[in-house]
């Protein structure tokens, strides 16, 4: 135990102390010993402390069964502030708004086959052209330098050629002239040994003269077989080379036409009809080997061109309409083609006329389309609202019927366009939803409703 003061054990008064107020000390104390006593801090009993934690403990259970008692956490908001509306049966119309660009139906590209320095520039950015009409005149030293040599080369390979046809020939012409000269040789030496056969009856010749005629005449006959065999021989031999070599000297005729076409592309010409637009070159510039110029489009026929969201990427198919309106008129499209790339989470599609072109449309004017995704129905429908944004479509504010509060409904909305969201299931028709946007009170699950 500790030392108690005067204060807490009044009974241990020193009696001989005729001042107890005084403070001054018995006589028989030790000077200074009643200002030396060390005085302990009061403590809370263990018993009031838990009194007063089971009391806070009963505050938060209370407050947590009154919170859930009134539908868990809660805002008054005035009526004013919110956009109500009422769910009703309708026609939903399975549709999306699309931004498209008009371009040109046709386009052709228009590059430098050969590259050059621009020369002379016949037509200017915007000129309607015709098949075959010049646009610009290019120069390339370098290239006429190469056509010259290839001329020079291909004119002497053809020399080569047509040299070794002449050989062939010759060749030819000489095995018929030895064929002639044996088969004379042949005739005549028969005449003679037929003649010397009957002479030498005679005596008139020796039977040596009769062996020589017919050993002359028997080489004769096995030469002009020789003969025709090697003339056969190098017949076919012959019909093979030529063959080859009339080939080998299209090819090259092909190639010296080839290479002056390369320098006459040097003179660019329109290659369709159309409208020459990107055309931005200027005398003196030097334009690279397949470099754009600029392009032609078809200055009469136009498609659009969409970016959609990717979520609508596997409901957009070939052959669906678009509708738009112009100066009164209502204008229909079909989906030609789909580029499922996706850049910036959109992805492009075509769309050409279905029927009637419309006429006042400029090539790169935008037009809104409505895009049909799937046929009319009848269905529940509430407004398109921001809340959606807020909650996802999983779910909304849902009306009391008197009026006084909006509670939290888990719901199932389906198919959306620009004006209506279909309702799958957790609203029931003539209830009331709010559909303004949720981002101040999203985290509440009741909403007291005021007048103000």
């Amino acid at each position: 135990m500790g030392t108690v003061t005067n204060m807490e054990n009044p009974s241990k008064q020193p009696k001989n102390n005729p001042n107890p107020g005084s403070g001054r000390p018995h006589s028989g104390a030790v000077s200074g010993s009643g200002m030396d006593r060390r005085v302990e801090k009061k403590k809370l009993p263990l018993k009031k402390i838990g009194w007063i934690g089971g009391g806070v403990l009963f505050v938060a259970v209370a407050a947590a069964l009154a919170m859930q008692a009134t539908g868990g956490r809660s805002l008054k908001i005035g009526k004013d502030r919110l956009e109500i509306s009422e769910v009703q049966s309708g026609t939903f119309e399975d549709f999306i708004p699309v931004r498209a660009r008009v371009t040109p139906l046709k386009t052709v590209f228009l590059d430098a086959i050969e590259g050059g320095r621009v020369e002379r520039v016949l037509v200017e950015d915007g000129a309607v052209v015709k098949a075959g009409d010049p646009i610009v005149e290019l120069s390339n030293a370098t290239l006429q330098l190469e056509v010259i040599q290839n001329e020079a080369l291909v004119t002497e390979q053809l020399n080569n050629l047509r040299t070794t046809e002449l050989g062939l020939e010759r060749n030819r012409l000489d095995h018929k002239r030895n064929l002639v000269e044996i088969n004379y040789e042949i005739t005549r030496l028969s005449r003679q040994a037929e003649r010397e056969r009957d002479l030498i009856k005679t005596g008139a010749v020796s039977q040596a003269k009769l062996d020589d005629t017919e050993d002359a005449l028997a080489y004769y006959i096995a030469k002009r077989e020789v003969t025709i065999e090697s003339q056969a021989t190098d017949m076919r031999m012959q019909k093979q080379q030529l063959d080859f070599l009339q080939k080998a000297g299209a090819q090259l005729e092909k190639s010296l036409e080839f290479a002056r076409g390369n320098l006459e592309a040097l003179e660019v010409k329109a290659p369709v009809d159309g409208k020459l637009s990107g055309f931005n070159v200027e005398i003196g510039q030097s334009i690279e080997r397949g470099g754009r110029l600029g392009q032609i489009d078809d200055p009469n026929r136009f498609k659009l061109e969409a970016e959609i969201d990717e979520f609508y990427l596997n409901r957009v198919d070939l052959g669906q309409i678009a509708t738009f309106e112009q100066g009164g008129s209502d204008y229909a499209l079909q989906v030609a083609k789909i580029y499922p790339q996706v850049t910036g989470g959109l992805f492009t599609v075509d769309l050409v006329f279905d029927g009637e072109e419309a006429k006042a449309i400029r090539r790169g004017q935008t037009i809104q389309l409505k895009l049909t995704l799937g046929d009319a129905t009848e269905a529940r429908l509430i407004p398109n609202g921001a809340f959606f944004q807020d909650t996802g479509g999983h779910w909304v504010f849902v009306v009391s019927s008197d009026g006084t509060e909006a509670v939290k409904r888990n719901v199932r909305l389906g198919r959306r366009n620009t004006r209506h969201i279909e309702v799958l299931d957790g609203l029931d028709l003539g209830e009331k939803v709010i559909t303004s946007p949720y981002t101040n009170f999203k985290d509440m699950d009741r909403l007291k409703l005021g007048e103000k």
